[in-house]
């Protein structure tokens, strides 16, 4: 078990989600950087889909109530374990009793801790993955107990230290293609989407990432409700833009211009408000080169 001491800001256990829900209206939800999250579980030998905890801008305790081996990604946290810092992108044994403390983070936003055989909590449509309106608990709270698979007397097989891409967390390119409702835009709409600098503003959530600059728009007549993914990039009446994130709906009424690539929403996520996009429009023959 792990007890929950300091949730923190926003941390909550994600795996990477509820394939195959939508029809029933259900978010895909899971991890916002699958990017992060995989390495954390390829380092101590997990299933991808393993679930892991996402924590948003640290000020987070745990307490280890048996013992474990974890491994921290993403954003750094300048985590201590008993005091002791604790290395990024590696496998690190805790012991019982020891306390893992995680700080603000110096870059970067979300981080994760993958713990050997992942977080067992309750599984729901396939899912550990805590999401509002379907799970119990939307995120950690103070007291909570984290069931997690004691290793006392079983052996483990990590996996090989990896190379994280420092580009993940500094490029400000987003990679997309050009969504169903593109080519409404008209030639100084496009240009001012595909050529402009946009700054993420507070209004960002795991739902969507609103930008604070807004594009000149001309709204044409309504349009039909249609799907719509993580990844979609909508324009409303206004001229602003949101990027559709893990816990959007399925749905939606605004025109669809842009769907970024997977590995642009894994490095959107790790944006702070303020921080400055830019996208970049990809031609549709090169979608076998980004999978």
């Amino acid at each position: 078990m792990i007890e929950v001491i300091k949730p923190g800001f926003y941390t909550s256990v994600q795996d990477m989600g509820r394939v195959g829900a939508r029809a029933f209206g259900v978010p895909i939800s899971g991890v916002m950087d699958a990017y992060s999250a995989r390495i954390a579980n390829a380092v101590l030998g997990n299933k991808p889909q393993d679930a892991v905890l996402e924590i948003a801008l640290g000020g987070v305790e745990l307490l280890f109530l048996n013992q474990t081996i974890i491994c921290l990604t993403g954003a750094d946290f300048s985590a201590t374990l008993n005091g002791v810092p604790v290395r990024m992108n590696s496998p690190v044994h805790v012991r019982q009793g020891e306390r893992l403390r995680l700080q603000f983070p110096r870059q970067a936003a979300l981080g994760y801790c993958a713990v050997a055989g992942g977080i067992q909590t309750e599984m729901v449509l396939n899912s550990r993955s805590m999401q509002r309106g379907v799970t119990k608990e939307v995120q950690l709270k103070t007291g909570m107990l984290l069931p997690i698979t004691s290793l006392s007397g079983q052996s483990l097989v990590l996996g090989r230290l990896p190379a994280v891409d420092p580009m993940h967390f500094t490029t400000i390119s987003l990679r997309a293609y050009a969504g169903p409702e593109f080519k409404m835009l008209q030639p100084e709409e496009e240009s001012a989407l595909l050529s402009g600098s946009f700054h993420l503003s507070r209004d960002c959530s795991r739902v969507g990432f609103r930008l604070a600059e807004t594009i000149p728009y001309e709204a044409p007549k309504p349009m039909l409700t249609s799907a719509v993914m993580p990844g979609t990039v909508q324009l409303t009446p206004s001229g602003s833009l949101i990027v559709l994130m893990r816990d959007c709906q399925v749905t939606g009424g605004y025109p669809r211009v842009l769907q970024c690539t997977e590995e642009s929403c894994n490095r959107l996520a790790q944006k702070r408000p303020g921080d400055v996009v830019k996208f970049e429009l990809l031609e549709l023959e090169k979608w076998p080169e980004m999978y």
